[in-house]
C-alpha cells in the first residue's frame, strides 16, 4: 500500500465539497441499517485458552453471519465484477452496518481544473451547478456518473432485493458515510480500525 499515494492517488488539500467522488481514491464507507437494526449477525464472545486448555481472561470477539449478513458479505464482494475500475481494501460485516475501504481506480479519472472549481454539496454528494449539455448536474449527475454513490446505491440495492426475500422488513439507513483517505498513515489507521471492530463492538454498535 505505501507505494499508492506516491502515483496513483495524488490527493490535493482541497476542501472536501469540492471533491468529486468518482476521482481516484481510497474511500472509507460505513452503511447502517435502518434504527440500526441487527440484521446481519451477532458478536459471539469467547474466552481464549492457552496451551494446556486453560481460560484465557481475554475474550475473543467473533462475528456470526447470519443469512442476510451472508449476503451483505457476497455483494461487497462482488462489487468489482460490475464496476470493473474498483479495488476493495479492508471490509467488515457487523450486526447492523458494514465498514470497508473501496479503491476508486481508474485508466482516466477526467480530473481538470474545471472539476476542482465545481461547487459541491457535501451531503448529498451531487453538484450544485447545472449544464446546458448534460442536464441536471452535467457529466457529474451521480445517477449516472461512474463515482461512489453510485457503486453504494448498486450495493444497497442488491442486498435489499434478495435481504427482503428473507425479511420483509431489512431497509438501510437512507445516507451512507464516506471519508477520503489521503495518505498511508490514515490507511493504516481505519484498516486496523475495520479490522477491530468485532472486538470494539460493545462501543461501536450506535
Amino acid at each position: 500500500m505505501s507505494d499508492k499515494f506516491q502515483d496513483r492517488y495524488r490527493i490535493p488539500s482541497a476542501r472536501w465539497q469540492s471533491w468529486d467522488y468518482g476521482w481516484n481514491a481510497p474511500y472509507f464507507v460505513t452503511i447502517c441499517t435502518h434504527n440500526r437494526e441487527c440484521y446481519f449477525g451477532d458478536i459471539l464472545v469467547m474466552q481464549r485458552r492457552d496451551a494446556i486448555n486453560r481460560v484465557s481472561t481475554v475474550p475473543t470477539h467473533t462475528m456470526v453471519l447470519s443469512e442476510i449478513g451472508k449476503i451483505a458479505t457476497q455483494f461487497w464482494c462482488e462489487i468489482p465484477k460490475h464496476f470493473p475500475f474498483v479495488v476493495l481494501g479492508e471490509f467488515v460485516v457487523m450486526p447492523n452496518h458494514v465498514h470497508g475501504i473501496i479503491f476508486i481506480d481508474k485508466t482516466d479519472d477526467d480530473r481538470c481544473d474545471d472539476d476542482r472549481r465545481g461547487g459541491r454539496d457535501a451531503i448529498n454528494r451531487v453538484s450544485t451547478i447545472t449544464s446546458k449539455t448534460g442536464g441536471f448536474a452535467g457529466k457529474k449527475n451521480p445517477m449516472t456518473n461512474d463515482n461512489l454513490s453510485r457503486i453504494v446505491r448498486w450495493y444497497k440495492g442488491r442486498v435489499s432485493f434478495e435481504s427482503r426475500k428473507i425479511r420483509a422488513d431489512f431497509e438501510w439507513q437512507s445516507r451512507f458515510y464516506d471519508h477520503i483517505i489521503r495518505n498511508d498513515e490514515s490507511y493504516q489507521q481505519i484498516s486496523d480500525y475495520i479490522q477491530n471492530n468485532p472486538l470494539n463492538w460493545p462501543g461501536d454498535k450506535f
